[in-house]
């Protein structure tokens, strides 16, 4: 059985998607220029994901808490949704949002 405790992991990285060095905070989880992810984790933060895809942004989902952007892993399909941070570029945001998404659980 999974748990799906988050653990904070401070890292910077090179965007694999549009080449941008992107300075983490210990919550960054995709890239805030081109909003693609790596599928690194298998539990937030854990980095235990051995399919290191990347995850294309499919959508935004907006609830009464927070904005989510929903990613999907090109290599091996898993869905995975990440909060949308401060630093995002507001107009791919923006574009996300017009995306009509599949039934995503």
């Amino acid at each position: 059985m999974s748990s799906l405790k988050f653990q904070r992991t401070i890292e910077d990285f090179v965007c694999e998607n549009c080449g941008q060095k992107v300075i983490g905070n210990g919550y960054t989880n995709h890239c805030p220029y081109c909003l693609w992810a790596k599928h690194v984790d298998n539990n937030p933060g854990d980095r235990a994901a051995t399919c290191h895809g990347l995850m294309e942004p499919l959508g935004l989902v907006v609830n009464a808490k927070a904005q989510i952007i929903v990613h999907r892993c090109v290599k091996c399909a898993k869905v995975i949704k990440n909060k949308v941070s401060q630093a995002d570029n507001n107009e791919l945001l923006v574009q996300l949002s017009t995306n009509v998404l599949p039934n995503i659980s």
